[in-house]
């Protein structure tokens, strides 16, 4: 009788534990799940954002003599499409933009040294430069052009380039696509744009190789003294470049490009500067 009291008490202590056991574990796999969960948000959870709002701005490195990107009026004043497209970000996100103008040569460098926040400053989307930055999605679709004198009716593509000398920007994807072109026999480097164009109109260069956009803009500027050919070398998307940890603050711009896009906002602003859309 006794003997079988005990063996009851032992199955109900043996059964009690189990169900306890089993409950520790169950509660141990939540917390963990919860853990998982936290650290999630917290991966995604980078800071930057909150860091420039926290600022009240944020910083954009910038070549200031890029026309019809962004280049000084005759106040000195920074205009043009990247800087109307800045101050709608800025109205977005609510804080302000302020220019840093920088070599574009060691631009990249900058961004990733902390001197500025995000590079929006017509930078064509590579993927050597991918490695180093974030992008955003593509707010304007451009292409490598080559540009010659009004006068000149003997270069007419990149064939006829054979033994002439072509002038490109420090650092830019146009001295890569020049590059690329065999034949040529000197390609002359410049800091800025206009110093390449100065050159052309003298004689001291045969060709310019430049983003397409720019290379329109001064045509529009100088009638009949430059003519851009047909021939486009490299499509190059454009985007706006972040560091690699600033996830919060790259998503957040992108987002405002993207409700951009889609409210007809940024197509107008393509029509302003270029005339026709370049968002597509």
């Amino acid at each position: 009788m006794y003997k079988k009291l005990i063996l009851i008490l032992i199955g109900i202590l043996i059964i009690s534990m189990a169900l306890s056991g089993c409950s520790s574990s169950q509660n141990t796999g939540a917390v963990q799940t919860q853990n998982s969960s936290q650290q999630s948000t917290q991966a995604q959870s980078d800071g930057s954002l909150e860091r420039v709002k926290k600022a009240g701005k944020i910083v954009i490195g910038v070549d200031d003599n890029f026309p019809p990107m962004e280049y000084r009026d005759d106040k000195g004043e920074l205009i043009g499409f990247d800087v109307d497209l800045s101050k709608e970000i800025e109205k977005a996100l609510g804080v302000k933009m302020e220019w840093m103008p920088t070599d574009w040569n060691g631009v990249i460098l900058a961004l990733n040294s902390k001197k500025f926040d995000m590079i929006l400053s017509s930078m064509s989307m590579t993927e050597e430069r991918a490695k180093s930055v974030n992008f955003t999605d593509p707010y304007l679709y451009g292409a490598q052009m080559i540009v010659v004198r009004g006068d000149n009716k003997d270069i007419n593509g990149s064939k006829d380039l054979q033994g002439k000398i072509v002038g490109v920007q420090l650092g830019s994807t146009s001295e890569e696509a020049a590059r690329k072109i065999e034949g040529i026999k000197e390609i002359k480097t410049y800091s800025q744009y206009p110093e390449a164009f100065a050159d052309l109109t003298i004689g001291r260069t045969d060709a310019v190789v430049v983003d397409g956009m720019v290379g329109g803009y001064f045509l529009t500027k100088n009638p009949g003294n430059y003519r851009i050919l047909d021939e486009e070398l490299v499509k190059e998307p454009v985007g706006i470049a972040f560091r690699k940890e600033d996830v919060e603050l790259r998503n957040a711009v992108n987002d405002v490009i993207n409700e951009l896009k889609a409210n007809g906002k940024l197509k107008e602003l393509s029509m302003k500067w270029f005339g026709v859309d370049m968002t597509n």
